[in-house]
């Protein structure tokens, strides 16, 4: 589990890191704010464009010499962001990272599948949430003292011990798996990463201005998801499970787990924004005014793990969803003149909320995949996650180009997401007339 967790917090660590140095990394060079999110996009759109990808060839050549694999590329990209002197450059290293952290995530949550007993998955799950909540709160603190004694790079480089440390231990210690016998579908694979990035390129064309461009990316995409989805047609182990998406629960709880990150990204990106033009905090103070989000999600993730066993998802998500969109809104309601502990303490609860949310969730999504689609039902958790991301940089973007007061209107937006993912979870109660 130690090695599953190494490997996850080298993941999610960088992404917090770089999303708290994005103002600086614009003003250096010389981009503007909107085209600054390609830094987290390109990340963000190669790990969604990979994830079940690589969750079936991982199933394939073993889970966990996937995730060694990419801790190896993980590493490699980094050095390469470090020695970045455009945004394409940084765009470029960063997209190769995304596919190192997809290596990594598409099979973390099957790796602790066969980790942990059946009985006691959601203590694994909580334990994986909270290794995510820690990465998530060191970052905007890690980043703020690396931009506090040096070059915006060095939150790159800061990725090579961790990074080491995490490919010796899981050369180790990571457990034997079943291999799948289904040989590898290249031709799905290449179809799968090419629906999921030229959509989301499209659609990025046309939040920003784009027309012809965006619009013809977007159709060429649909059409992907077309001849994907009736290739894979009555194939065993489907790249795109769609399968698993007509399970009533699956379904559901994936969608539950999407729009929560959708409303969780526009608090993420927004934010930096709104602490430095609305609250005028300097860049070296607004990613410690950001980590009380993550150590509200890390320490409600570790909380709710023991409970997560025993009360359903119906009830323990929606509940979190409820409390995080409160923050929000108590965020949104914040004068310009607002201290530093009228933040933290909304800030704080939002996360706590957040972290109430995603284990029950996440436990729900695996134990309601059969026996044997791990592999998958790991893959389309992740998609979740990144597929809400993604979705909500989007959104940010769109709203920067086309709102005045964006960052503040963002707040009101996650408010808005949380509120609705609530509403949605809160309908498993009555699914089949009974409480999951």
């Amino acid at each position: 589990m130690l090695a599953v967790a190494l490997s996850v917090l080298l993941s999610v660590l960088d992404y917090a890191v770089a999303n708290v140095a994005l103002p600086t990394i614009a003003r250096d060079l010389h981009a503007s704010s909107s085209q600054s999110i390609w830094v987290i996009n390109a990340y963000q759109l190669a790990s969604l464009s990979m994830l079940l990808p690589l969750a079936s060839i991982g199933a394939r050549i073993g889970f966990a010499r996937m995730c060694r694999i990419g801790i190896g590329v993980f590493l490699v990209a980094s050095i390469c962001c470090a020695l970045s002197h455009s945004l394409l450059q940084i765009a470029l290293a960063r997209a190769l990272q995304g596919v190192g952290g997809a290596s990594i995530m598409s099979v973390n949550i099957a790796l602790i599948r066969f980790i942990y007993p059946r009985h006691e998955l959601g203590k694994g799950i909580a334990l994986n949430g909270l290794v995510i909540g820690t990465g998530v709160a060191l970052g905007p603190t890690v980043g703020s003292i690396v931009l506090s004694f040096a070059t915006w790079p060095w939150i790159f480089w800061i990725n090579l011990p961790l990074g080491l440390a995490a490919l010796g231990l899981a050369s180790a210690a990571l457990p034997i798996t079943p291999q799948s016998e289904n040989k590898i579908d290249k031709v799905g694979a290449v179809l799968t990463a090419l629906a999921f990035s030229v959509t989301v390129i499209g659609a990025d064309d046309l939040v920003h201005g784009g027309s012809f461009g965006g619009a013809a990316a977007v159709l060429f995409g649909v059409c992907c998801w077309g001849v994907l989805l009736r290739y894979q047609k009555g194939r065993a182990e489907p790249i795109m499970p769609v399968d698993l998406l007509g399970l009533p629960e699956f379904l559901v709880a994936f969608l539950v787990g999407t729009i929560g990150f959708i409303a969780s990204n526009f608090f993420i990106i927004a934010m930096p924004f709104t602490l430095e033009t609305l609250f005028n905090r300097p860049p070296t103070v607004t990613g410690f005014l950001i980590t009380p989000w993550a150590v509200g999600v890390a320490v409600m993730s570790f909380t709710i793990g023991k409970w997560a066993d025993r009360i359903p998802a119906s009830v323990l998500s929606s509940a979190g969803l409820l409390l995080t969109s409160f923050g929000f809104v108590m965020l949104w309601w914040l004068p310009s003149d607002a201290s530093n502990f009228d933040i933290i303490w909304r800030t704080g609860l939002a996360g706590c909320g957040f972290g109430m949310f995603q284990p029950p969730n996440n436990r729900a999504m695996m134990i309601s995949a059969p026996h044997g689609r791990e592999g998958g039902a790991s893959g389309l958790l992740s998609v979740a996650r990144l597929g809400g991301q993604t979705l909500g940089a989007l959104f940010v973007a769109a709203v920067f180009r086309f709102a005045t007061h964006a960052s503040s209107l963002c707040l009101l937006l996650a408010a808005c997401m949380a509120f609705l993912g609530a509403s949605l979870s809160a309908s498993r109660l009555l699914y089949a007339g009974k409480i999951r």
